[in-house]
């Protein structure tokens, strides 16, 4: 570099300008230029680092707060999240090129990590380094929307209910499930107002209290198109904001089929008994005394008047006597071990040795068999 004719003003030391071609020189036409480069260096800091970084993380779901707001981030530790909130508060001087740095965390205590972190970078054509330490203090609190939990808050109910019936403890155990499959798919996208407050099974059902009405009726949703059935919703008026705006509490109630799949039911149309296969829109089925697809009649709604005489599970294999004819065959009475006459359905093997049969009060049926 040539000489300037410049004197720096703290040693008195001619100061050497950047080459012409260079104008682009780091610090070429910084304030600082005014002085050389020994007094330059001896304020330069290359990092400006804070005293202390404070990471707040709840402690129920160990959320992490960043920002304005509170983040999932699924941790175990929180070193990586230390590592990036210290990257956040670090400022690189702005003359420094080249920047590369590293970082060693050190485990003080469950709640204090030091993080040794080490520059390097080129200013004024010098290569410069420089080591700092930052305390970080994991700050253990409970985030809002653990409080909201905490304190019983929610803002729609779910009832799960059946017709004529009371639900089966599979029902209500996948119920819930649905719930909080659903629940778990908003968290996944990052709504954290999405959870459930409580859910409690009762005599006639099971009750959950969900954190907001979009998610109440979603889950409502949900439940009736996988177990079929219906749901109606009502509003009670809670209370009002401050504002004098009106806030109400939604309740949704799902009702369940009357009739599940795997039922026998003896409708009330004469025709014989039913082996319910589909409570999903009107029900669905098969005549046991024919083979024929049944479903119920529009003015039936989802499900008709019927008896029910049993499960498909209540069946019992028993032998194949003979084929009287295209309506009727021959089999062992399960019970009496006596031959009886009953309807051969289309389903019907008339090759088998083994046929499963139900005995109800609408008489000696034949099933069809597993995957018929």
């Amino acid at each position: 570099m040539s000489r300037s004719g410049a004197f720096c003003p703290e040693c008195g030391d001619e100061i050497a300008e950047p080459p012409e071609d260079r104008p682009d020189l780091p610090g070429a036409r910084d304030s600082q230029r005014v002085l050389c480069d020994a007094c330059y260096f001896e304020r330069f800091d290359l990092v400006d680092a804070p005293d202390r970084v404070q990471v707040r993380v709840c402690s129920r779901c160990g959320a992490v707060h960043e920002g304005n707001r509170w983040v999932d981030v699924g941790a175990e530790d929180y070193t990586d999240v230390a590592v990036d909130q210290v990257s956040d508060a670090l400022g690189v001087h702005v003359d420094a090129q080249s920047v590369a740095w590293q970082v060693a965390p050190e485990q003080v205590d469950p709640n204090t990590i030091r993080m040794h972190a080490e520059f390097s970078g080129v200013v004024r054509e010098t290569p410069v380094t420089e080591q700092v330490t930052v305390p970080v203090k994991i700050s253990r609190e409970t985030c809002k929307r653990c409080g909201k939990i905490a304190g019983g808050s929610f803002a729609s109910i779910v009832q799960v209910r059946a017709d004529d019936r009371v639900p089966t403890d599979e029902e209500l155990e996948r119920a819930e499930e649905i719930a909080r499959e659903y629940v778990a798919d908003r968290e996944a996208t990052g709504d954290r107002n999405a959870f459930i407050t409580e859910a409690k099974q009762v005599d006639d059902g099971l009750n959950m209290k969900i954190s907001t009405t979009q998610m109440g009726q979603g889950i409502a949703k949900r439940i009736t198109a996988q177990l079929g059935g219906s749901y109606s919703d009502s509003k009670r008026l809670v209370s009002e904001d401050e504002d004098g705006q009106k806030l109400y509490r939604m309740t949704y109630a799902v009702r369940l089929p009357r009739y599940r799949p795997g039922e026998i039911i003896d409708p009330e149309d004469g025709d014989g008994p039913v082996l319910v296969r589909s409570v999903q829109g009107n029900l669905k089925g098969v005549r046991l005394a024919t083979g024929d697809a049944y479903e119920a009649r529009f003015e039936d709604g989802q499900a008709p008047d019927a008896e029910r005489l049993g499960f498909r599970a209540d069946g019992q294999p028993t032998t194949l006597v003979a084929v009287e004819d295209a309506n009727a065959v021959q089999v062992l009475d399960p019970e009496t071990f006596a031959s009886e006459t009953v309807p051969r359905p289309d389903y019907l093997d008339t090759d088998a040795d083994e046929v499963p049969v139900f005995k109800s009060r609408a008489g000696l049926h034949v099933l069809p068999g597993e995957g018929t």
